[in-house]
């Protein structure tokens, strides 16, 4: 590690465990909230979790007001129009409950709170001045890690292009990790969020970027999430299960919030801005594929991964190895049911030359890469995800 040098901020205050939802009340005083924004995806509501997260508060006599449009893929006017709501509602702390669309947006209404302006005004990195308002992420998935990071994506509406705020004000104040809030999330919800999340901790295990403290979160979110997941796809009631993904998820937050993620993603926002693809989704099919370009440019590190994801590599040379996490991630995406190919969601070969070009403009992702893409490279990526392996 001669030379490497990183900066860790962790400043989102950590609440774990079954029934810990019951807190949120008392938080959001300890925050000096007086008046709740609640932003709640229609999945979650409609699961039956809005009467559970507005329950403590209702008991404590705190006021609320519910803003429920939220888009799988959100849009900037999303977080403009939260935060109209929020200020006619007088509302000075903000709590988003869900996943990465709901948190996403939840982070962006407290930022305009306090900094004024609209959400395309922050598309960047640095470009928020002020700390935003008091802020509680309740993930309901097991996927995004929006609780501890400092990103919020969106769509742009004028460009038809993803693109995300960046800086440390967004960083929740706090966040409430309730295994028992994700139980009623369907299979292929539970599949697409968990392959999302672990997309994250392989990422940022080989990231150009990654350092001991980042490697320490990924490779333990790794092997909590290629532990659990099939269990937790198979029985969504299996609370242990549960708990170890929702508790992998966040540590893959904290990797990618401190060494970054790679090609994957970058290859994934095409995919949510031109067709609408959730964006855990477009992450998950993509994977095995840009692992496989990746392994030359850090074999040792796939080669570990192989043994994290449960191989017994004792016999093998590391090439082998390195191969070996590939095929165990592409087994994995099988057994819970992720398409094999990106032709199965629609996405046409003729569209690859626009996607290719708008994937690598998402410069950061591409820097962090273990390997340097180019334009060609990247083409033929998309056309072997389009046609699959045989």
């Amino acid at each position: 590690m001669n030379g490497k040098v990183f900066t860790v901020t962790q400043p989102t205050r950590i609440r774990f465990g079954v029934d810990t939802i019951n807190d949120l009340a008392g938080l959001v005083r300890e925050l000096g909230g007086s008046k709740v924004f609640l932003v709640i995806d229609p999945g979650a509501a409609a699961a039956g979790l809005l009467a559970r997260v507005t329950a403590p508060l209702i008991a404590a006599s705190l006021p609320f007001e519910v803003y429920d449009k939220v888009a799988p893929e959100p849009g900037l006017k999303l977080a403009d129009n939260g935060l109209k709501l929020a200020k006619k509602a007088k509302c000075d702390c903000v709590v988003g409950v869900g996943g990465g669309s709901a948190m996403d947006v939840a982070k962006a209404v407290s930022i305009l709170l306090t900094n004024g302006g609209k959400a395309e005004d922050y598309i960047g990195l640095g470009k928020i001045k002020k700390a935003g308002a008091p802020k509680i992420m309740v993930p309901t998935t097991a996927g995004t890690g929006a609780e501890v990071t400092f990103t919020a994506v969106f769509i742009n509406e004028k460009t038809a292009s993803k693109a995300g705020m960046n800086g440390d004000p967004l960083y929740p104040d706090a966040a409430i990790l309730d295994p028992a809030l994700t139980l009623s999330m369907p299979p292929h919800v539970t599949a697409a969020t968990g392959i999302d999340a672990l997309t994250h901790a392989l990422e940022a295990y080989v990231s150009t970027q990654a350092h001991p403290i980042s490697d320490m979160y990924a490779l333990e979110a790794i092997d909590l999430i290629g532990g659990n997941l099939s269990k937790a796809y198979a029985n969504g009631d299996n609370i242990e299960a549960r708990g170890a993904m929702l508790l992998g998820s966040l540590l893959a937050g904290k990797a990618l919030a401190t060494a970054g993620v790679g090609l994957v993603h970058a290859m994934a926002y095409p995919l949510g801005g031109m067709f609408n693809i959730p964006h855990g989704l477009a992450n998950a099919v993509l994977l095995p594929y840009v692992m496989a370009y990746n392994l030359i440019g850090a074999p040792e590190r796939f080669a570990l991964l192989a043994e994290v994801l449960g191989v017994d590599t004792g016999e093998m040379n590391r090439r082998e190895a390195a191969e070996a996490s590939v095929e165990a991630v592409y087994r994995l995406n099988g057994d819970v049911g992720i398409p094999r190919t990106l032709a199965e969601l629609g996405i046409p070969a003729e569209e690859i030359p626009e996607m290719a070009r708008i994937a690598l403009t998402v410069t950061r992702p591409v820097a962090n890469n273990p390997r340097k893409p180019t334009l060609e490279e990247v083409m033929a990526i998309y056309r072997e995800a389009i046609n699959g392996w045989e």
